[in-house]
């Protein structure tokens, strides 16, 4: 089991990043509340990973921290609630308001995370009402970092990545631009779409 891999930050296109250690490459996918957070390519990182084991196929999932990943590991045991879902829906909503979203029975939240409908919702709030103690904690905010090329486009691919229809990914950047707030990154946009997309 790969449960951690420290090294250089090789490359980083969201959701997927690629770490060196010691001249192995490991490609990981990761939500983008955790890509928020990496720092440039060529730095030092460490993240925590989920092995996916598939019949056809082994995947790293990796995190920030080690909490985010016991809440991945506890939404995908939730029935119909996949890994893909399970990153959707730690890259729409961070932790600690997943938390409050479960302990205020706020479905309708919920349900404005792509691929997340009422039944889903629903089942969230009840089987995940008593394993949300350990994530309502003071948690530092989390900074967007500078990232990639192609600010707009990259963003764009990056929703679709988590299941937002190409057309739903171009409103959603849309509505962010036309607020006026300079973005210096993809990773902001993003970040400001999804958590746009949370509130309205």
């Amino acid at each position: 089991m790969i449960s951690r891999l420290t090294g250089i930050l090789a490359a980083k296109r969201a959701p997927q990043v690629l770490i060196d250690c010691n001249g192995v490459g490991y490609e990981a996918e990761v939500s983008m509340t955790t890509f928020y957070q990496l720092p440039e390519v060529g730095e030092r990182i460490s993240i925590w990973t989920h092995l996916l084991v598939k019949d056809d196929s082994h995947s790293l999932i990796g995190f920030n921290d080690e909490q985010e990943r016991k809440l991945f590991r506890q939404l995908i045991r939730i029935n119909g609630v996949g890994p893909k879902m399970a990153l959707t829906i730690l890259s729409g909503i961070d932790d600690q308001q997943f938390a409050l979203c479960i302990a205020n029975n706020d479905v309708a939240m919920l349900t404005r995370l792509p691929g997340v409908g009422k039944k889903t919702a629903e089942r969230l709030v009840i089987e995940m009402r008593d394993k949300i103690e350990s994530l309502l904690s003071d948690t530092p905010t989390r900074e967007v970092l500078p990232t990639g090329h192609s600010m707009v486009s990259e963003a764009i691919e990056a929703l679709q990545a988590l299941g937002y229809r190409p057309v739903d990914a171009e409103k959603m950047i849309s509505r962010v631009q036309q607020q006026g707030e300079a973005q210096s990154s993809a990773s902001e946009l993003i970040k400001q779409a999804l958590q746009a997309s949370v509130k309205v």
